[in-house]
């Protein structure tokens, strides 16, 4: 349990630590392919805290949602990836991601659950974002297959990350509520920034 809270601290420490990198940045060349995308969630503090406020998430929904919300986001960040390749605008895609960080930490943090009936589509329309960004900030000189599994990897790991410190949730109200606060509030700051 100290090693929960300990990592739950951590990560809200980060969070406030590197809140001047607002997005995932390009690698170039030498980013290209599987590597770069699965750097790429881990480079973002918008990406990063997302992924990981699903997993914490669908946790605390318990049952199903388990496994669902995260694949439901993986496929919704691929959806969104692929309008990116194809060239279909969405300039606001970054502030949502950014939104999608407070939304989510404010999820996480308050007393009251969103049923899963509408959880399901507020992660889709999240994932979207994501996964526009994904596609949008790929190397030119990237395999979109290699770049595309490398950051659904990624998000797997990440939300995989998020299921374990949820997992006790019901042991660890405070701590994983004030790790929520601190996902909303880098939200809150992701927003003013960008």
């Amino acid at each position: 349990m100290k090693t929960k809270n300990l990592i739950i601290g951590s990560l809200a420490a980060a969070a406030f630590a590197f809140t001047g990198e607002v997005s995932a940045h390009t690698f170039g060349a030498h980013g290209a392919g599987f590597a770069g995308g699965m750097a790429h969630p881990f480079l973002g503090l918008d990406h990063l805290l997302a992924m990981l406020a699903v997993g914490l998430w669908a946790a605390q929904l318990g049952g199903t949602a388990r496994w669902r919300l995260p694949l439901a986001f993986m496929a919704a960040m691929v959806a969104g990836a692929s309008m990116a390749n194809s060239g279909f605008g969405a300039g606001a895609a970054e502030s949502l991601a950014a939104f999608s960080v407070l939304v989510l930490g404010l999820l996480i943090a308050g007393p009251v659950r969103l049923p899963a009936m509408l959880s399901f589509p507020a992660v889709a329309i999240f994932a979207l974002s994501h996964g526009y960004a994904h596609g949008l900030e790929m190397p030119e000189a990237a395999s979109p297959w290699g770049y595309g599994l490398g950051f659904l990897t990624a998000t797997a790991v990440l939300h995989g990350i998020g299921l374990v410190l949820g997992s006790d949730a019901g042991r660890l109200v405070v701590p994983v509520r004030v790790g929520g606060a601190a996902i909303a509030a880098t939200g809150l700051v992701l927003l003013a920034v960008g």
